[in-house]
């Protein structure tokens, strides 16, 4: 059952409920103040007669009991709705009555004591209510039982049209509440509705969508909740989507970087067994197993650098980034000469916290991978700027830049832009990756962009804090 629905079902319920008992509550009190106005005015009537009749016998009390008749039969002739009998106790004999109290002197009635007044609703043919007072007076001779008879019937059939009434207006309100509660409740599931198609959505694979709803209800702040959620599980799932896709990549050029050496090493290996080749033969086979030997161990070199970084645990110390770039500088700016590169360096002093030895891998790294970029030699720019927090490296090149569709790889295991050049430069595609990591240990970012009129600028900002 759907929750509109049931959210009518209670509102038609609590207005049977409210609208019941307010109604009978209602009812009632206005019959019973009715019925007791009745008992009033006929107690009233009764008790002005039962005095006349008792006075009477007081002042006269050898008045005989049928003499008592006329002054009843004078106060109750013309009542159209009420009627009055006399009984003499002794003979059970009737002494008077009128035609609306016949029906009621041959039941079995209580008899009332001297002086005291019995009351009593008793029913009729056709549905009808009558309210019987009797009493007794007594004179010299005998005992007179006074009955006199009220028409009520009016009473209980004005209930009875109340209730009628009353339960056509239940009906019609209940009609209007259902037409009007159930486009209500539809409007007030429908976030909830959204949320459900929207759950669906998500569970089928469909991660963008959201909700969308605005409000400061409690719902709306759900849909709202729900919304970042779903944003943040789209993220996380993206984000395990491309580091799944990275690993598939890892294990992909990893295979085939260890293909070809050990494909080599092995048919070397085979030719060197048979004896076959002549000794300038070996001496080839054998220089070509020991480079692709060094090529293997420089590769897991690289990989346990990786490893070793993404395990943390740096030592830091407050060492100068100047320093550090100046001198490797040096080292370089012979290799670049006979290559036709320039090396300019622009620091700005003073110490931060870092690891002395990753940064010059970094350094290192950065500076190599601009020089092979620039195929006819060229200038690269290395500028060093302290941050509140740390440092920034910057090394800019004249090369060939990067496309924008790999700007966002760079940094990925084994990845290469140009992969038949770097091969025979002898790279991995791990250096960009180690420089991504040093970055990161030093809770600090590694960022690509294009030059203008070409080239390449990498920055690196290194925050481990300055003292």
């Amino acid at each position: 059952m759907r929750f509109r629905l049931k959210l009518t079902l209670c509102m038609l319920a609590l207005l049977s409920l409210l609208f019941g008992v307010g109604g009978s509550l209602l009812i009632s009190g206005f019959f019973r103040d009715s019925l007791q106005r009745e008992k009033d005015a006929a107690f009233a009537s009764y008790r002005m007669v039962w005095g006349a009749m008792q006075i009477v016998s007081d002042m006269d009390p050898y008045l005989a009991a049928e003499e008592m008749v006329p002054a009843v039969e004078q106060l109750y002739t013309q009542n159209s709705s009420a009627w009055a009998a006399l009984r003499l106790a002794t003979q059970n004999k009737v002494l008077y009555e009128s035609d609306g109290a016949r029906a009621y002197l041959g039941a079995q009635l209580e008899q009332p004591e001297p002086g005291a007044c019995l009351l009593q609703i008793l029913p009729g043919q056709d549905s009808r209510r009558w309210l019987l007072l009797s009493g007794a007076v007594t004179t010299y001779s005998d005992t007179l039982y006074l009955y006199t008879v009220h028409d009520i019937t009016d009473l209980y059939t004005m209930r009875h049209s109340q209730q009628q009434v009353y339960l056509r207006v239940f009906l019609v309100l209940s009609a209007l509440c259902a037409a009007v509660v159930y486009p209500l409740a539809k409007v007030l599931t429908g976030p909830l509705t959204a949320l459900s198609r929207a759950t669906r959505a998500i569970a089928s694979g469909d991660y963008g969508s959201r909700v969308n709803l605005s409000g400061e209800d409690e719902v709306s702040q759900l849909a709202a909740d729900f919304d970042r959620m779903a944003e943040e599980l789209e993220g996380t799932i993206s984000a395990l989507r491309e580091a799944a896709e990275r690993r598939e990549r890892f294990v992909g050029s990893f295979a085939h970087e260890m293909k070809t050496p050990m494909t080599s090493l092995i048919g070397y290996a085979q030719l060197l067994r048979g004896g076959t080749l002549t000794e300038s033969e070996q001496a080839e086979a054998a220089d070509y197993i020991y480079s692709e030997g060094r090529r293997l161990e420089r590769l897991s070199r690289r990989l346990l650098e990786l490893l070793e970084l993404r395990q943390g645990g740096l030592t830091m110390a407050e060492v100068s980034p100047a320093e550090l770039a100046e001198e490797m500088a040096d080292r370089l700016r012979p290799l670049y000469a006979q290559r036709g590169t320039a090396l300019r360096l622009r620091c700005e002093e003073g110490l931060c916290l870092l690891e002395p030895e990753l940064t010059r891998a970094l350094l290192l790294n950065l500076l190599d991978n601009a020089v092979k970029s620039m195929d006819q030699g060229g200038e690269i720019d290395l500028t060093v700027e302290l941050l509140p927090d740390g440092c920034r490296l910057t090394v800019a090149d004249r090369g060939r830049g990067v496309p924008e569709e790999a700007l966002k790889h760079l940094t990925e295991e084994f990845y290469r832009v140009d992969k038949a050049r770097s091969r025979s430069q002898g790279g991995f595609g791990l250096g960009l990756t180690l420089c991504r990591e040093i970055a990161e240990a030093h809770r600090g970012t590694l960022r690509f962009a294009n030059r203008e009129g070409g080239g390449a600028v990498i920055t690196a900002e290194l925050r481990g804090g300055r003292l």
